[in-house]
């Protein structure tokens, strides 16, 4: 209660105070008194938040810059070198990364081994896809869309020559595309051999007869500004992206950690990685670079100062703050932190002060959720934990909620019995601290009731679920204090080593259960207590 109510009301301040992207959070689930408060001073439950760890959404580079598969590649070339790009995702219809273009492979492409220059001869691509790639101009034909392995022919030999070696490249079945500047003869004789396309460079105008001889023979005619050269290179770019695809040898889900994401990009040689969402959409790109990136997460903790306490990652994000009225943890940060630990009875007085010292007044509504919270952890000022800063602060903020604190004291320990609305897995983990002592790790959970009726038909199965987490995370001990806030008495769970309980030395009035009479504090009673009898514990 008390940790979920300082959360709501410090977000509520920092909000107030001009930070307006400070969100409050909760680890764990709510039970049914926190509700209650929530829903009676009508203020939203904090987001659930088990983990904080960086992900690969915190630094993945959002504004992606892609390709379709059906992109020439000359486009592409334009699109890297106008955004001095590494690499590009070429993409479906649905936006689904289909693999990446880089630079190398286009090159390749472009300017292959001497071994390999036959390839320069050819082109798979469309009609429609050449003459956009070379910006040219149709002249009259059809700009078909459909690929096709082209041939590619330069008209730039004697009129004896060329004939028939287009007429051989015809023979094999070859689909010519014939690139010829201002030679009229070389055109007619492209379009009487049955060239595919004739692509007139330069920017010359082009005969009349030319163009009647290719509408009669079906040939496709285009007229190029550029150089003959330069329309050919240009040509061999209207290969679509699809084509020149390298797969991606490595894709990320935008909430996978990003310890999980460096870790398998160290082992790979690529250095762009598409991150897709839970539809499988494109939603960002992750480079190596990116790794170094500051995470723009940030944290406070309130209520808990140490990391084994605090949500999963914390030790990974930058934890600016922390407002808390337990021990110290030997918490150490690599820079200043606001760090305010005071001996008080709630972390929700804190925070009510924080408003007095900022000079902002409560909210209503706020004043309400911190006095619940101020309420629950001090059991209504009869906690040895209490001190006269949390009477004072409890009475200013039932004066701003307009509720009086013993009324609503009694309407809160009367909502929802943890014995009766919690499963026992949920009675030992709701409201637990997990410590590390003299080498030892345990962990004591607590609950508040307003009488002991029905513990009795509960205990057992408490003890198998404080044995089952006890062996599960691999405690020494597990407990569970159980305090009866009518007669300030409470019983005491404890599974773990025979060496440890021997040194428990109360009441017990049950196998593995004692009673505390007075003993209403984990904080300040209970918890020096088990670290005294940790500390009797025989060596070894």
């Amino acid at each position: 209660m008390d940790s979920i109510c300082a959360a709501i009301g410090y977000a509520e301040l920092k909000r107030l105070g001009g930070m307006e992207q400070v969100i409050a959070a909760r680890a764990g689930a709510t039970n049914a008194r926190i509700d209650y408060v929530l829903h009676r001073f009508g203020v939203e439950s904090p987001v659930l938040m088990t983990d904080v760890s960086p992900r690969v959404s915190d630094v993945m580079q959002k504004s992606v810059v892609s390709v379709h598969a059906d992109t020439p590649v000359y486009d592409a070339i334009q699109l890297i070198d106008r955004r001095r790009l590494r690499g590009l995702p070429v993409v479906d219809d649905r936006r689904r990364c289909v693999g990446l273009l880089n630079a190398f492979k286009i090159t390749h492409h472009l300017f292959p081994p001497r071994e390999e220059s036959h390839a320069t001869r050819t082109v798979v691509a469309s009609l429609a896809d050449v003459a956009r790639t070379v910006g040219a101009q149709l002249i009259c034909g059809s700009l078909t869309t459909d690929e096709e392995e082209f041939f590619l022919l330069v008209g730039a030999m004697r009129q004896d020559s060329f004939g028939p070696r287009l007429a051989n490249y015809r023979g094999e079945g070859r689909k010519v595309l014939v690139f010829v500047g201002d030679r009229p003869h070389i055109q007619m004789l492209a379009i009487e051999h049955g060239a595919r396309a004739v692509i007139v460079t330069g920017g010359y105008a082009i005969d009349p007869d030319v163009e009647i001889a290719a509408r009669a023979a079906g040939v496709t005619l285009l007229s190029a500004a550029t150089d003959t050269a330069t329309t050919v290179l240009m040509s061999r770019g209207s290969i679509r992206a699809g084509r020149m695809l390298e797969e991606a040898s490595l894709s990320f889900h935008k909430d996978t950690r990003l310890s999980d994401a460096r870790h398998k990009t160290a082992a790979v040689g690529a250095f762009l990685f598409p991150v897709v969402d839970d539809h499988g959409t494109m939603c960002g790109i992750l480079s190596k670079s990116d790794f170094i990136k500051d995470i723009p997460r940030q944290l406070i903790l309130v209520d808990h100062n140490e990391l084994d306490q605090a949500v999963r990652g914390a030790d990974h994000v930058p934890i600016v703050e922390i407002l808390d009225h337990h021990r110290l943890g030997g918490f150490t940060s690599p820079t200043p932190v606001l760090f305010w630990n005071n001996p008080v009875g709630s972390t929700s007085t804190i925070v009510a002060l924080c408003y007095r010292q900022a000079g902002i007044a409560i909210p209503q509504q706020i004043a309400g959720v911190l006095m619940a919270g101020l309420i629950s952890d001090t059991l209504n000022l009869t906690s040895p934990t209490t001190t006269a800063v949390d009477s004072s602060i409890l009475k200013e903020l039932g004066a701003i909620a307009k509720v009086s604190p013993d009324d609503f004291a009694k309407e809160l320990f009367s909502v929802g019995s943890p014995l009766l609305t919690l499963t026992p897995e949920q009675a030992v983990t709701a409201d637990s601290k997990p410590y590390t002592e003299h080498g030892h790790r345990f962990v004591v959970a607590q609950i508040e009731e307003l009488t002991f009726a029905h513990f009795p038909e509960k205990q057992d199965a408490l003890l198998e679920a404080l044995e089952d987490r006890r062996q599960s995370e691999g405690f020494l001990f597990a407990a569970l204090l159980v305090t009866d806030i009518t007669t300030q008495t409470s019983l005491l769970l404890v599974c773990g080593e025979e060496s440890f309980i021997a040194q428990i030395d109360y009441p017990e009035v049950a196998p593995r259960i004692w009673q505390l009479d007075g003993v209403v504090s984990r904080k300040k009673q209970l918890l020096p207590y088990l670290i005294e009898c940790l500390g009797k514990m025989p060596p070894g």
